[in-house]
C-alpha cells in the first residue's frame, strides 16, 4: 500500500492497531543518545512487518524538556533534539508510503513556562490580556503570601507558584497541575481557543491523520477554583467521590475534582471536531481522559466530539477473569451506547509496563513507578507470562488496540535505574519518594550485539538500558518461534484475517471462575488467569501464548481456536 492508497471514508480508527512511539527512546540516528525523527523513519519498515495500522508520536515539539517534551514552548516546530520539520515530512511520507497513518500528540492544558505566550504574560502584569491567557490568581493571606487554594500538583507539591513583579516584590500566583515549568492555560480565553485551532490546522495541513490529546479531561476548571482534597485511594489523574470534597458536600452529590472532567471541555472538543471534519481522510481525536466510570468517559466520544478515548479502566484491571469480563462488558456497552468503538490498552509512557505490573500486588501504581527499593518487586518470568496472555486476549477484542513501543518484545519495567540517571519530575518533586515514569521510558533494544543494543549509532542512551535486555532485542526474537515478537505478529495477522476488530463478544461458560472464554466470529478465545490447567474446547488452535500439552492450556495463558460452529 502506498501513501496515495490510504483509503478515505473508512473510519479506519474503529478497528486500528495504533503503536505508540516515545521519540526519545525509539531509535537514535545521529548518535547523541537521544531518539529522533530520522531514527523513527529508519525503523518504520519493522513496524510495517509487525502489522500495525498507525503510529502515535509523543511530543517532539520545541521544548526545554523539563517534562520530556510535555512542556511545549513552540507547538508548530520540531525541537532540534529530534530534528527538523523536514525530518517530520520525511517520517510522515515514509509512514504513508508503508500504509501507516500518523497521529501526533497535542498538549492543550498547559505550555512550557518558556513559551513566548507565558513570558509575555509575566511581563504584562496583573489584569492584562496576556495574563488572562493563563490561570493567574492573587494569593490569600494578609499580603497574598498563601496560594489561592489547596490544590496539589499531579507530580507532588503545591499546584501553585508565586511570581515576582518587575520591582522585585512578590506577585500573583500561577496554576500548574503538573510541574512548575508547565503553567495551565485559562480556556475561558477565546484567544487561547483560536491559537489551538491554528495549531490543529498547522499539522492537519501537513497531512497528519489525527491527534492524541494530552490531559483531555483537564483544561476547564470549576468556577471559583474551590479547595479540594483528593481521597487517599484516588488516582492522581482521575476524579474522586464527592465525599472527598470540603464540608457541606454530601456523598450523594455527583461531583468530581474541580480541575478534572468539567462539562466545559466538551464544548472545546465539539469545536475541534468541526476543524478536523473540514479535512479529508477521517482525521481523528483520541482522548487521554482519566475518567471513571466508563459511562462518564464515553461522553468524550459522543458523535460530535472525539473519536476514541483510552480505556484506562481496562489498563488498570488486574489479571483476573471475573474482573476482565466485567470491564470488557462495561466497555463495550458504554462506548457502544454513544456509537464509538472501545479502545484497549495495557501499557504506555506513563505507567509501569504490563510485563511487570501484572505480577505486582497492592496499590495502583499509575504515575508512581517502581524501583529497587519497592516492596514486593514482580517476578520477571510470571510478569512476562501474564503479559503475553493479556496481550493475546486484548488483541482478540473488537475495537481499536494501542501498543506501547517495546511491549511486542516483552520488555519489563527497568527497575534498577541509578538515582543520578533519573529525569522524571515526579522523582524530584517528591524528593525520591516516588520513582516516577523513567522505568517505562528506557530506550528499546534492537540488536543484541550492537552498542546501546542498536538504539543509537553511538554507545550511549539517555537512560541506561538493563544488560539483560540483550536477550529481548528484536533481532533475537525475529523469526524465532515462540518469541513474544512472533506472538504479536501472528496475533495481528489473525486479527485481520478473522475480522476480530469488527466482531462481537459472546461469552462461553463452563471453564471455571478463573477462565474468561468467548466467541468472536469464527474464533474462540480462552484466557486462563489461574494456575491450574484447563482443557480446550474443540477447534483448530490458531494461537497460544504458551506451549500447549495436547489440548491442555496451562495457567496464565491465552489461546485462540477456530470455532467449530463456524
Amino acid at each position: 500500500m502506498t501513501g496515495t492508497e490510504l483509503t478515505h471514508g473508512t473510519e479506519w480508527w474503529r478497528t486500528a492497531v495504533i503503536y505508540q512511539i516515545y521519540p526519545r527512546s525509539f531509535a537514535d540516528a545521529n548518535g547523541d543518545g537521544m531518539g529522533d525523527l530520522a531514527g523513527i523513519s529508519a525503523r518504520l519498515p519493522q513496524l510495517k512487518d509487525l502489522g500495525i495500522d498507525a503510529i502515535w508520536l509523543s511530543p517532539f515539539y520545541t521544548s526545554p524538556q523539563r517534562d520530556a517534551g510535555y512542556d511545549v514552548s513552540d507547538y508548530c516546530d520540531v525541537d532540534p533534539l529530534f530534528g527538523t520539520l523536514d525530518d517530520f515530512e520525511v517520517l510522515q511520507r515514509t509512514a504513508h508510503d508503508l500504509g501507516i497513518r500518523v497521529i501526533v500528540d497535542i498538549v492543550p492544558n498547559h505550555s512550557s513556562s518558556a513559551h513566548g505566550w507565558f513570558q509575555a504574560a509575566l511581563a504584562a502584569g496583573p489584569g492584562s490580556d496576556e495574563r488572562a491567557r493563563y490561570t493567574f490568581r492573587d494569593g490569600k493571606g494578609e499580603n497574598g503570601e498563601l496560594p489561592p487554594n489547596n490544590w496539589e500538583s499531579v507530580f507532588g507539591g503545591l499546584a501553585w507558584t508565586r511570581t515576582t513583579d518587575s520591582d522585585g516584590t512578590p506577585g500573583q500566583w500561577y496554576l500548574h497541575l503538573f510541574d512548575s515549568s508547565q503553567p495551565d492555560f485559562d480556556w475561558d480565553s477565546e484567544w487561547v481557543r483560536e491559537q489551538f485551532r491554528a495549531v490543529l490546522r498547522f499539522w492537519l495541513d501537513r497531512g497528519v491523520d489525527g491527534f492524541r490529546v494530552d490531559v483531555a479531561h483537564g483544561m476547564i476548571k470549576a468556577p471559583g477554583l474551590p479547595d479540594y482534597t483528593p481521597p487517599a485511594e484516588g488516582g492522581s489523574m482521575g476524579g474522586a467521590p464527592a465525599s472527598a470534597l470540603e464540608p457541606g458536600i454530601t456523598a450523594e452529590t455527583p461531583l468530581t475534582a474541580p480541575y478534572w472532567a468539567q462539562d466545559g471541555v466538551h464544548e472545546i472538543y465539539r469545536d475541534w471536531h468541526k476543524v478536523l471534519a473540514a479535512y479529508p481522510g477521517d482525521r481523528v481525536l483520541a482522548a487521554e481522559a482519566w475518567v471513571d466510570p466508563l459511562s462518564q468517559m464515553a461522553k468524550w466520544v459522543r458523535p460530535d466530539e472525539m473519536h476514541q478515548a483510552f480505556n484506562f479502566a481496562y489498563l488498570e484491571t488486574p489479571w483476573n477473569a471475573a474482573q476482565l469480563k466485567s470491564v470488557i462488558d462495561e466497555s463495550l456497552e458504554a462506548f457502544g451506547n454513544v456509537g464509538a468503538p472501545s479502545t484497549w490498552v495495557l501499557s504506555n509512557h506513563d505507567v509501569v509496563r504490563h510485563a511487570s505490573r501484572l505480577a505486582l500486588t497492592g496499590e495502583n501504581l499509575q504515575g508512581h513507578g517502581i524501583g529497587p527499593k519497592t516492596v514486593g518487586l514482580p517476578d520477571t518470568a510470571l510478569g512476562l507470562r501474564r503479559a503475553r496472555a493479556a496481550s493475546a486476549l486484548m488483541l482478540s477484542l473488537p475495537g481499536s488496540s494501542y501498543l506501547y513501543q517495546g511491549e511486542e518484545l516483552g520488555l519489563p519495567e527497568a527497575v534498577d535505574l541509578p538515582d543520578h540517571a533519573r529525569e522524571d519530575p515526579t522523582w524530584f518533586r517528591t524528593n525520591g519518594e516516588r520513582y516516577g515514569r523513567d522505568g517505562c521510558r528506557v530506550p528499546i533494544p534492537w540488536e543484541a550485539a550492537s552498542e546501546s543494543f542498536g538504539f543509537s549509532t553511538g554507545a550511549k542512551s539517555w537512560l541506561p538500558q538493563p544488560a539483560e535486555w540483550a536477550g529481548l532485542a528484536r533481532d533475537q526474537q525475529d523469526g524465532v518461534a515462540g518469541s513474544t515478537l512472533e506472538l504479536y505478529k501472528h496475533a495481528l495477522t489473525l486479527r485481520r484475517e478473522h475480522s476480530l476488530a469488527s466482531g462481537t463478544v459472546e461469552w462461553i461458560d463452563g471453564f471455571g471462575p478463573e477462565v474468561a472464554a468467548y466467541r468472536n466470529g469464527d474464533v474462540t478465545v480462552v484466557a486462563n488467569t489461574g494456575a491450574a490447567s484447563v482443557q480446550l474446547p474443540a477447534g483448530d488452535v490458531l494461537l497460544s501464548s504458551e506451549e500447549l500439552v495436547g489440548r491442555t492450556l496451562p495457567g496464565d495463558a491465552t489461546a485462540w481456536l477456530r470455532s467449530v460452529e463456524a
